[in-house]
Formats: C-alpha cells, sequence, structure tokens
C-alpha cells in the first residue's frame, strides 16, 4: 500500500486493554500544493476537523511527514516541519498543524492510548515540551506504518496487541535516530573545538591531556572521535594543518628555515625538516631555495611530562 487517502477507525475490547495499549486511528493521505487541509472531512470526526485551527484530543498520536513541509503549533511554540520529520500529540494538549500550501505534504498517522504511553509519558521519555523529531525519510518507518495499516484492515485475532508492538517500534526507532543525531552533533562540536584549539596553538607545545580535559574526554575517546571524522588522530591533524602552514611560510621566502621551525612550534629545525620532506617529498630548502635547516627541538606533547621523543611518535 501506497501512500494514499486511507483512515481508519477503531473500536477495542477489555482483552484489547490487557495490553495495557490500544490503537484508535490509523491512516495515511498526500494534500497536493493548493489544497484544503483537512481533507475528505466526512471520513473524520469531529475533532479531526479542527486541525489546522486549533484542538485538543484524548489519546496520542504519531504523526509522520515523509515529504513537503508545514508547521505545528504547541506549547506556545510554531515550529517548522520538513520532510522527514515526525511529531507526537498528546491527550489534552492544545495543537494545531497544516501543510504548506505551496508544497502540500504527505502524512501518516496512527493514534493510540493506554497506561504504556502515559508510563512514557509519566517517566519524561516523550512530553509536548519536545513534540518534533527529526528521522528523515527512512524507509524502515515506513514499512512500520504499512504493517499497521495491513493489520487493522485485516484485524486478525489479537491484531490489537501486533499493532501496537508496531507503534511502540515505530516510536523507538524515531527516538533511537534522534539520539544518534544529537550523538553526531556532539561529535561534531568536539572536532571543531579540537580543530580551533590546535589552530591557536600552532606556535606552542600542543598538549593533547589537556584538550581532553576542556572536552571531559579521555585521549582515546577523543583520538576516536576525531578520527571517525577526519581521518587522522588530533596529533596526525596538528602535524598535517604545520605542514601545510609551512608550505605557505617557505613560499613567501620571508623567513629562515630555522624561523619557521620555531614558529610552528618545533624546536629542531632538523626534525622538522626531515618531517617535511616525508610528508611532501620535498626538503624545505627544496621547496622554497634557502640555505640548510639549523638545529632546534621539537614542540608537541601528549601529557605535560611526556619526552620530545614520546611527544613525536605517531598514532
Amino acid at each position: 500500500m501506497g501512500p494514499t487517502n486511507y483512515s481508519l477507525y477503531l473500536t477495542h475490547s477489555s482483552e484489547d486493554e490487557n495490553w495495557q495499549m490500544v490503537c484508535l486511528d490509523a491512516g495515511s493521505t498526500v494534500i497536493p500544493p493548493g489544497s484544503p487541509y483537512p481533507p475528505h472531512p466526512a471520513d473524520h470526526p469531529a475533532q479531526f476537523l479542527n486541525v489546522a485551527v486549533g484542538r485538543r484530543i484524548n489519546d496520542f498520536q504519531l504523526v509522520y511527514i515523509p515529504s513537503g513541509r508545514g508547521q505545528l503549533e504547541m506549547s506556545g511554540k510554531v515550529l517548522d516541519i520538513e520532510a522527514g520529520s515526525l511529531f507526537l500529540l498528546f491527550p489534552n494538549v492544545w495543537h494545531a498543524y497544516h501543510p504548506d500550501p505551496d508544497t502540500g505534504w504527505t502524512e501518516y498517522w496512527v493514534g493510540c492510548t493506554g497506561p504504556q504511553m502515559e508510563a512514557l509519558l509519566a517517566t519524561g521519555v516523550i512530553g509536548p515540551e519536545k513534540p518534533l523529531f527529526h528521522p528523515g525519510r527512512q524507509s524502515s518507518l515506513l514499512v512500520r506504518f504499512q504493517s499497521v495499516f495491513e493489520l487493522l484492515q485485516k484485524q486478525e485475532p489479537l491484531y490489537q496487541f501486533q499493532v501496537c508492538s508496531e507503534i511502540l517500534w515505530i516510536l523507538a526507532e524515531t527516538l533511537k535516530l534522534e539520539r544518534m543525531s544529537v550523538q553526531q552533533t556532539r561529535a561534531q562540536e568536539i572536532v571543531e573545538h579540537a580543530k580551533a584549539f590546535i589552530a591557536a596553538n600552532l606556535r606552542t607545545t600542543i598538549n593533547l591531556d589537556q584538550l581532553g580535559e576542556e572536552l571531559h574526554l579521555s585521549l582515546p575517546q577523543l583520538n576516536e572521535i576525531f578520527k571517525a571524522y577526519t581521518g587522522m588522530t588530533p596529533y596526525s591533524y596538528c602535524i598535517h594543518v604545520r605542514i601545510n602552514r609551512a608550505k605557505e611560510i617557505l613560499s613567501s621566502g620571508e623567513l629562515s628555515i630555522k624561523e619557521i621551525a620555531w614558529q610552528l612550534g618545533f624546536e629542531d629545525a632538523h626534525y622538522f625538516s626531515r618531517l617535511f620532506k616525508k610528508k611532501t617529498g620535498y626538503s624545505p630548502t627544496d621547496w622554497a631555495g634557502q640555505g640548510p635547516p639549523e638545529e632546534l627541538q621539537p614542540s608537541i606533547s601528549r601529557r605535560p611530562q611526556a619526552s620530545q621523543e614520546e611527544s613525536f611518535r605517531e598514532h
């Protein structure tokens, strides 16, 4: 079943309630640009008809928008709904939502009630202060909604149990994807912070333990996150940045190799020269046409007490 104009409103038995959760309604609707909303008013109960101007309902609703865009108003906030959004509606919480007239949207929804959902609300797993999620256009979610529709159409024995299991799966998958997105954002923040730290300390000894402390991470954790995003450890990235900066300075011809090494945090110009050739295939002298490098000492450390030799050991 594709995204068509389909809706079904259900009754339930005392046996169904033993599951501590029942499905009340479900459906899918395609709203073309410029179409009235809600569509097909004769197919829905009266409370549905006020959805665009504002209403309160007695149950929970999960509404998934795989395409199009629009707006949701709840808890005093107006939230933009983009393609791939899923939002929750809560019992006795005023809300309004509608598609953008310029784009329309496709929506899938399912309504439910019962102690299981009330428990999730009471413990803060879900709540009206955060009704909107951004799982994206996920085939896994679409498949589960389709499964709900098929189960409701057949209404075989214990179908309510099966449908409620699918609803909980949809909710759990949405929360999982949201958490993964938050973790990814945190990882990006860590990488940007590390890059800024390195850029600000190019002329000095870079203490990666200090960087880890700023980010509340151990050095192995910092290395793992940074490498996952950049393909190199913070140490290797620092060397990469310093070598690129050395290329620029060498090309200008304004400083000696000794001065460049010192400016970029190397206390040993011979080490700088060997590292430069290893990374570029050229010696600094060949790159800039200057005289031979002079001796200084290297200076990047993973920890304050690290020796110079240990400080430059690659990960």
